[in-house]
């Protein structure tokens, strides 16, 4: 498939040229055989390319002009992936104009104009069929995602207006080196050249971005991952709470959908849960929804006192 692949992209990218190709010359330049080169060729016309052929002596193939933007290349299974992955992404917002939900929303309703014909009838019938409850988070502008990937990938020194969650805004000037898409939330992990060490920005907060002419070299990352920096730094204030539940992995999941948790399947009846909480109370809900019995393997001597004192009051409750 890696070759298929490989070939197809070398002859797409040989037609899209703009000139004519004889048929020896395909095969020369992509070195496969004329039978070879009449299977892509059907290929990409599968795919919604035209790709016009003129046989017999003086023949060519040619790719007719006139697209915008050639059909993408995706299979069945690719396209669902699409338009599911940009409704997903179009349900999550506050669906302020330019924000990138709301850029998700109006591709999702034109992607198919880009498909090959044979998958059109499938997105337009996927697209009938899903619906997504809509969950309210900060907007972030597409645009800004657009400038900061760029910043990042050239290695561009970058500077902009941050409001924290309980201050004013002020300039900060930074290295810019991961984005990162956690928990409804989008982040950007820099080096911060004022400070002199690893910062995590809410990107919703940034305003006013410049990028600079200015270039940095790259730094080793703090972490194995900018995700794994960001949830340490989100864990710093948390406890670890291990927990062993007397059912199957996929009702814990569900349970804990909300929690940045660790879950890991015993057997066929038990789950280990490790979770992060600064509360004792945020285990409780989850717990009791699963309605099945567990142990509290590890938990801050704290967290045990208030769960043995709330066991109490329920046993008070139910018995007085």
């Amino acid at each position: 498939m890696a070759d298929v692949t490989a070939r197809m992209l070398a002859l797409l990218s040989t037609l899209q040229t703009g000139r004519s190709f004889s048929g020896e010359e395909l095969v020369q330049r992509l070195g496969v055989s004329p039978r070879t080169l009449r299977r892509d060729i059907d290929r990409l016309r599968g795919y919604g390319y035209p790709v016009q052929t003129q046989p017999g002596p003086g023949g060519f193939y040619r790719l007719t002009a006139g697209r915008t933007m050639p059909p993408l290349v995706l299979d069945d299974d690719e396209a669902v992936a699409t338009l599911l992955a940009l409704a997903s992404l179009g349900s999550v917002g506050s669906a302020t104009e330019g924000g990138i939900d709301d850029a998700a929303t109006r591709a999702y309703g034109k992607v198919d104009q880009f498909l090959p014909a044979r998958l059109r009838s499938r997105a337009v019938a996927v697209r009938a069929s899903v619906e997504t409850s809509h969950q309210d988070a900060p907007s972030v502008p597409a645009d800004q995602l657009g400038e900061l990937a760029e910043a990042i990938g050239r290695r561009e020194q970058i500077s902009f207006a941050y409001r924290t969650a309980s201050g004013p805004e002020r300039i900060r000037h930074v290295e810019p080196y991961r984005q990162i898409h956690h928990l409804l939330r989008w982040y950007l992990l820099a080096w911060d050249l004022d400070r002199d060490d690893w910062r995590v920005f809410r990107v919703d907060r940034i305003a006013d971005l410049r990028r600079s002419t200015t270039t940095f070299a790259v730094r080793s990352l703090p972490a194995d991952s900018a995700t794994d920096y960001l949830r340490e730094g989100l864990h710093k204030d948390k406890y670890p709470i291990r927990v062993v539940i007397e059912a199957p992995v996929e009702a814990v999941l569900d349970a804990f959908k909300y929690q940045t948790a660790e879950i890991q399947a015993g057997d066929a009846t038990t789950t280990e849960v490790t979770v992060a909480l600064d509360s004792w109370h945020w285990l409780l809900l989850p717990l009791a929804f699963l309605d099945a019995d567990f142990q509290i393997v590890e938990a801050p001597p704290e967290f045990v006192a208030a769960y043995q004192s709330f066991a109490g009051r329920l046993r008070a409750a139910i018995t007085s």
